[in-house]
C-alpha cells in the first residue's frame, strides 16, 4: 500500500501523466483499442468474447495504449451489454494495459451503479481504468426504456454526470441528500470509515460523443475528450474546436486532452479488407432501415440486390470506414491525427469473422511502428 504523502503527489501531479504518453517511441501519438466483441451471423457470443480476450492479450504485449469496450444492447452482431463485466475478466489477462468503458451509457444506469462499478474495477487494477461516458443509450427506444423504468434520459445527463463524478470523489455538498449517509463502495468514504489513507483512486473519466455536446461539457468540466469519428467523422474538426475553445483546466487536466476514434480493417490485400468492410457497412444498412444489427456473412451478399437508396447508405458508411492493407490504414490514421491533432488514435476494428478482426489488429499494429510502452509509461494516463 502506498504512503499518505505519495497518494498526495499522486493526485496533485495528475494533469502530467495525461500527456506522458505523447510522442513515444517511433508512432506519431498513442494507439488504443475499442471493442464491442463483432459477433457475426454463424458466430455465438462465446466466440466472440474469446477472440475479445485474445484480442486484449495481443493489445497488451504490443504497447496498445488502451482496451475500451463499448457498452450496446438489442444488437445481434454485438455482445458487450456490459462492459464492466468483461472489463474484470480483461484485468487477470493482461500486465499494463489500460482498460475502459467506450462507454458506459448514463443514461441507463443510475450514477451510483456505474460509480461502484468502476470503483471496484480501479481497486482490482489500480491506475488502469478508464471510465469513459457516452449521452446516447447505446441502443432503441424500446431496450432503453426496458433498462431504465423512470423518465431519465439524455437531456438530464449533464446533472447525472455531476452525481456520477460526487459519488466517485466523495465531496457532494453539503445540504445534498446523499452528503452524509449515501456514498460509493469502494471509495473514498471507505478509506476514512476504515480509518486508513486514502488508497482509493477514481477511474479516469472521460467524455465520448460524435457531435459538439459532449465536446463542450467535456472542455467546461476540464475532462479529457474523446470523439466517435466512426460514427460522424464529419463533426471531428467541430468537435475538437468546441472542446478546446470552451476548455477549462481542472485537478484532472492542465490543457485539453483528445482521442479520435476510427473504424478500421486491415488485411492481406485490399479485396479482402473491401469484403470485411462491405459486410459491416451492410449491417448499418440494416439498421438504419429499422431492421436488427447483423453483420451477414461475405457469401450472403453476393446475390443480394441493392436498391439505388440502399447503394446510397452503403457508400455512406463505407466512406466513414478506414480499409484496406495494413499500410494504407496507416497512412490514412496518419492524415487525420495531422488534420485533427489528436493525442491520441484509437480503433474498432470493424469486420465480419472474429479472426480477421484479430488480424487486422496485429496487421496494423506492425504497420503503425508501435512503442515499446512499459507499465511506468502509462500509469495514470
Amino acid at each position: 500500500m502506498r504512503n499518505k504523502d505519495s497518494n498526495k503527489d499522486r493526485f496533485r501531479n495528475k494533469p502530467a501523466y495525461f500527456h506522458s504518453l505523447i510522442k513515444q517511441g517511433d508512432a506519431p501519438v498513442p494507439l488504443s483499442i475499442l471493442d464491442v466483441a463483432t459477433t457475426g451471423k454463424r458466430y455465438s457470443a462465446a466466440q466472440a468474447l474469446n477472440n475479445s480476450i485474445e484480442l486484449a492479450r495481443f493489445a497488451d504485449q504490443r504497447g496498445f495504449a488502451r482496451y475500451w469496450v463499448a457498452e450496446h444492447h438489442s444488437m445481434p452482431a454485438v455482445s458487450t451489454s456490459s462492459p464492466a463485466m468483461l472489463l474484470s475478466r480483461l484485468i487477470g489477462e493482461t500486465k499494463q494495459i489500460r482498460l475502459g468503458s467506450g462507454g458506459m451509457m448514463l443514461s441507463n444506469f443510475p450514477p451510483l451503479v456505474v460509480a461502484e462499478q468502476f470503483g471496484m474495477l480501479q481497486a482490482m487494477a489500480p491506475g488502469r481504468i478508464d471510465l469513459g461516458i457516452g449521452r446516447a443509450p447505446g441502443t432503441n427506444g424500446p431496450t432503453a426504456s426496458a433498462l431504465r423504468r423512470d423518465s431519465i434520459g439524455a437531456e438530464d445527463f449533464p446533472d447525472q454526470l455531476t452525481e456520477l463524478l460526487h459519488f466517485l470523489e466523495d465531496d457532494f455538498p453539503v445540504g445534498h441528500p446523499f452528503k452524509d449517509g449515501v456514498f460509493a463502495v469502494p471509495g473514498p468514504r471507505q478509506d476514512r470509515e476504515n480509518g486508513i489513507p486514502r488508497s482509493f483512486e477514481s477511474p479516469s473519466v472521460w467524455l465520448l460523443g460524435s457531435s459538439g455536446y459532449s465536446a463542450q461539457l467535456a472542455g467546461k468540466l476540464g475532462l479529457p475528450f474523446a470523439f466517435a469519428a466512426q460514427l460522424a467523422p464529419e463533426n471531428m474538426l467541430f468537435a475538437f474546436e468546441l472542446y478546446k475553445k470552451n476548455f477549462k483546466p481542472s485537478k484532472v487536466l492542465d490543457r485539453p486532452y483528445t482521442i479520435a476514434c476510427f473504424s478500421v480493417f486491415a488485411a492481406d490485400n485490399e479485396e479482402e479488407a473491401k469484403i470485411q468492410t462491405h459486410s459491416f457497412s451492410h449491417s448499418m444498412l440494416r439498421m438504419m432501415s429499422g431492421k436488427s444489427y447483423v453483420i451477414p456473412c461475405p457469401e450472403e451478399l453476393k446475390t443480394y440486390f441493392y436498391s439505388d437508396s440502399e447503394r446510397h447508405v452503403l457508400e455512406s458508411w463505407n466512406q466513414k470506414m478506414i480499409y484496406g492493407t495494413a499500410d494504407q490504414v496507416v497512412s490514412r490514421l496518419n492524415e487525420f491525427q495531422k488534420i485533427s491533432g489528436a493525442n491520441e488514435l484509437m480503433i474498432a476494428n470493424l469486420g465480419y469473422s472474429p479472426e480477421g478482426i484479430l488480424h487486422s489488429a496485429k496487421l496494423i499494429a506492425d504497420a503503425y511502428n508501435m512503442p515499446n510502452m512499459k507499465l511506468k509509461d502509462i500509469e495514470n494516463c
